[in-house]
């Protein structure tokens, strides 16, 4: 796996992040992960739609949650978007949360089986084979039109950018 030229740091101490770095304009590769049902998903299935893809560690994890349930909440302004939550979790993990927290509007996807999204995006730490925390906003078309690797992966992301990332493209 290709190294990035990001300098991202985990409470601090630096990670090696690996794949190939996403930028804005770019076409966005498909990927494929699994949903709660061990099934294939990708993003071609969501073909004419604006996806808001929410990229973090582990659903186990304060701000993690944090940014699900954010993302869950304002996935109800956002109509005619899809909000792709997606970690390195099992899917059982990432079921029993949403379900324990009642999140209904966002759709939670492993990339635990192959690291497909993680490699062609450039969100896999290397240390620690999860995947960083960040947000990347892909139009109707699959141009790429937001991207946030945020710099302190126990940080949280920037909602408001993202979020008015996607509002512009409704």
């Amino acid at each position: 796996m290709n190294k990035t030229d990001l300098q991202i740091t985990f409470a601090g101490n630096p990670v090696t992040i690996v794949g190939n770095k996403i930028n804005v304009g770019d076409k966005a590769p498909d990927f494929t992960v699994i949903n709660e049902k061990l099934e294939p998903v990708k993003l071609s299935d969501y073909d004419g739609k604006v996806k808001v893809l929410v990229i973090y560690p582990s659903i186990d994890t304060g701000v993690c949650a944090a940014q699900n349930r954010r993302f869950n909440v304002e996935a109800n302004n956002l109509k005619d978007v899809v909000v792709l939550s997606i970690s390195v979790d099992l899917p059982f993990a990432q079921s029993r949360f949403c379900g324990a927290e009642g999140l209904e509007n966002i759709i939670t996807l492993s990339d635990h089986k192959d690291l497909d999204f993680g490699e062609k995006y450039g969100f896999v730490i290397d240390e620690f084979r999860l995947l960083t925390r960040g947000t990347v906003i892909i139009d109707k078309d699959n141009t790429v039109k937001y991207v946030e690797y945020v710099p302190e992966i126990t940080n949280d992301p920037d909602y408001d950018g993202a979020l008015n990332a996607a509002k512009e493209l409704i």
